[in-house]
């Protein structure tokens, strides 16, 4: 593609963020599968524009307002790319927006205007408050700092807005970490051992790593170090009965099943069929066969009544903000797609307590979260033990990483942990 042509693509894929409402990776992964033309150093590069805009979008939207201008796709691309010092004004206009095919058309008179303004500034301005500067929706800044404090608040969103590392857990059922650390190694790969998890690897540069054979041999997943902390308070043992209550797309079940050295049983449940359906071929994968899959209506499920206290541990990885997981999908700060903390607090109460029926005498409860909010975690604990005397707040398993837990829970954080931000408590029920 010429440089002009990558620019169009750029500005197509924003105005289609700024018209469907759906997360930002699914919108990019339908706009190139529906472009088989555009070469992998063309796609890295509309990729990475597209993410870079959204990890700044509250500053570049900032400048808008600063001159009275309505956003728009084309603006905030040409904006940013003045920021970084590609263009000027008339190389915008003569190498960019050349009106020929498949390039942007001429710059308007208004679009000329707005850039003239910001010609020789800079993208982060004095007048910008801290959560401007930090890319902080207004919703979640308050309950932030006062959470952690000023400082920690504005530590932990700065390191959001640094690209994470593409993050693998390997498969134990089918290799070891050494034996992947040294394959990759001798590829060329930038890797290294992840800081916490015993399955994490770490690569740098975002390798296309579904395309390698260790992927499509289900010897690796790819997940995030601090989801893979998730599935080791789990403690889940060989032979044990598990339940995860809100799987999804099964990245913790497979977790779950590889510690189990695919002995026992896990019930894989959650309202969404599809992601459940979508998950069996990561199971098969993986080569695991101790996972079942079960669809529910709703969190009060008959089939939850009629395994009342039937298993040794119930995950309960509960919907919530997402906040912890904005490093990588930045576009949750810019919108919410589902419903707000006003609905999640609520259905988070209401789904650990109907998914606390299914442990057993002496089993196990671990709720968590992708959260870093107290509405979302610790607030929801303390709720759920008041009004269930049968159960008791449990140490972390033993197993647990140093520096990761804080009062007897699980917390990571991107600033401390360089990972996503993640909450887990274990409960147990007497």
């Amino acid at each position: 593609m010429k440089p002009e042509a990558r620019y169009q693509a750029a500005i197509e894929l924003l105005e289609t963020f700024q018209k469907e409402e759906r997360p930002a990776d699914g919108l990019a992964s339908a706009y190139f599968r529906g472009r088989r033309y555009i070469g992998s150093s063309d796609r890295k590069w509309i990729h990475g524009r597209f993410y870079n805009i959204l990890r700044q979008w509250n500053r570049l939207i900032w400048w808008h307002d600063k001159y009275n201008y309505s956003p728009s796709a084309r603006s905030i691309v040409f904006i940013d790319s003045m920021f970084r010092g590609e263009h000027d004004v008339s190389s915008l206009n003569e190498r960019v927006c050349t009106g020929e095919k498949f390039a942007p058309s001429k710059l308007t008179p208004s679009e000329m205007k707005i850039l003239h303004e910001i010609k020789g500034q800079s993208l982060e301005h004095k007048d910008m408050d801290d959560k401007t500067l930090l890319e902080c929706p207004e919703w979640a800044w308050s309950p932030l700092v006062n959470a952690f404090g000023l400082e920690k608040a504005k530590a932990i969103m700065a390191a959001m807005q640094d690209q994470n590392d593409l993050h693998l857990r390997v498969n134990t059922i089918k290799s070891s970490r050494d034996d992947i650390l040294k394959q990759l190694k001798s590829e060329g790969m930038a890797i290294e051992a992840g800081k916490y998890s015993p399955w994490c690897i770490r690569l740098a540069g975002r390798p296309q790593i579904v395309k390698h054979d260790l992927y499509q041999n289900g010897q690796v997943e790819i997940q995030n170090e601090g989801s893979q902390l998730i599935a080791l308070a789990c403690d889940v043992k060989p032979g044990d009965r598990v339940v995860d209550f809100c799987a999804g797309a099964g990245g913790k079940t497979l977790a779950l099943a590889a510690m189990m050295q695919n002995k026992g049983s896990i019930v894989a449940c959650d309202v969404l069929e599809g992601r459940l359906k979508r998950s069996k071929k990561r199971f098969q994968r993986s080569g695991v066969h101790n996972i079942e899959t079960r669809a529910l209506s709703s969190e009060r499920d008959k089939w939850v009544k009629r395994h009342k206290g039937n298993y040794d541990v119930v995950l309960v990885d509960a919907p919530c903000s997402g906040l912890g997981t904005w490093r990588g999908d930045p576009d949750k700060r810019i919108r919410q797609l589902g419903p707000g903390l006003s609905e999640l607090v609520p259905l988070q109460a209401e789904i650990l307590d109907s998914a606390a029926r299914l442990v057993k005498s002496g089993g196990r409860l671990i709720y968590a979260t992708c959260s870093l909010l107290p509405v979302e975690n610790e607030r929801q604990i303390d709720k759920f033990l008041h009004e269930h005397p049968d159960f008791e707040k449990a140490e972390l398993p033993a197993n647990m990483p140093e520096g990761v837990a804080e009062n007897g829970y699980l917390k990571a954080n991107p600033a401390d942990h360089d990972c996503d931000g993640f909450f887990a408590a274990v409960l147990k029920k007497s």
